[in-house]
């Protein structure tokens, strides 16, 4: 079993930032590629961003595009989302997710199903 549990959400003024942190336990951390995704209430959990188990390989939903990064530390078996220039439609619960697996395309990142692990989540609030 993998364990994974988010940190860092909160409110912030739009135009402000934060970071979230998920840290892994159970398994190998660098055999998993991680994803965020966000989820607002009655809507579905939709695709942020995925890093690849070796880190060298990043995936971003258009609409946080230039403004969130992904990164993972492998020696500290956590994965980070560092999210700027936050939008009031950045709000609602961010998920982790891990897939033991490697990425090629865009559409495979976006699939839910293909991660096998998932936190609780996380509330992010950014105001106006």
């Amino acid at each position: 079993q993998v364990q994974l549990v988010e940190s860092g959400g909160g409110l912030v003024q739009a135009g402000g930032s934060l970071r979230l942190s998920c840290a892994v336990s159970g398994r190998t951390f660098s055999a998993y590629s991680m994803g965020w995704f966000r989820q607002t209430p009655g809507k579905e959990r939709d695709f942020v961003t995925t890093i690849n188990r070796s880190g060298g390989t990043t995936f971003y939903a258009d609409s946080v595009k230039g403004r969130f990064t992904v990164s993972k530390d492998n020696n500290k078996n956590t994965v980070y989302l560092q999210m700027n220039s936050l939008k009031p439609e950045d709000t609602a619960v961010y998920y982790c997710a891990a897939a033991p697996r490697y990425f090629t395309t865009n559409t495979s990142v976006r699939d839910l199903r293909n991660y096998d692990y998932w936190g609780q989540g996380t509330q992010v609030t950014v105001s106006s």
